[in-house]
């Protein structure tokens, strides 16, 4: 009942800024659960590794931190949501994956899918869309948010993506990927592998 008050509070904005969060979540189960494979999608699509891609540049340590740093990232875009500059920011984030998951992963890998695309293009996009449309049309946005909103990005890239896998990058023989998502991975690019 008490959560049932303080979503009928919520703004357009918030709500739209929760969306992003779930939508994360969504994102997050469709790369490590189902179908999964994306811990391996991203050290061979992305960091092109042909050979140690169990363990390097990514492991599942590095992996761990990443997804648990960009939690408090969106969380904190939701609790401050007038801070339109950080939930920029994550909107910024959220359109970067289309790059990550609908280019540059599946060019390097020749495939039409890779697990985390679907939650990008039918959520991760939109939602991104929506919150930019809203708070640019309804003024909520100044010049200032945009450039800080961009800046904060590339911040969160640097801070909560790069750092943690270039700093464990050569240590993740002890945190190597499941064998589980080798599988996956394997059968997902034979799947949808461009012909």
């Amino acid at each position: 009942m008490l959560l049932c008050g303080v979503f009928s509070s919520f703004s357009t904005v918030q709500y739209l800024l929760l969306a992003s969060f779930i939508s994360l979540f969504a994102h997050q189960a469709e790369e490590y659960l189902f179908p999964a494979g994306g811990p391996v999608v991203i050290n061979k699509g992305n960091f092109g590794e042909t050979e140690r891609y169990r363990t390097y540049p990514g492991n599942m340590l590095s992996s761990m931190i990443v997804n648990n740093l960009a939690y408090i990232f969106y969380a904190c875009a939701l609790i401050l949501p007038q801070a339109v500059w950080l939930g920029l920011a994550t909107t910024y984030f959220n359109l970067f994956q289309l790059v990550g998951h609908g280019f540059k992963m599946n060019r390097t890998l020749g495939t039409w899918y890779n697990p985390g695309l679907l939650t990008t293009v039918v959520l991760l996009v939109p939602v991104s869309i929506w919150y930019m449309i809203v708070v640019g049309s309804g003024g909520l946005a100044s010049t200032a948010d945009w450039l800080w909103g961009l800046l904060a990005f590339i911040g969160a890239v640097l801070l909560t993506t790069i750092a943690p896998v270039q700093l464990l990058k050569g240590k993740g023989e002890k945190y190597p990927m499941e064998e589980w998502q080798v599988e996956r991975q394997e059968k997902l690019q034979n799947m949808f592998r461009i012909k």
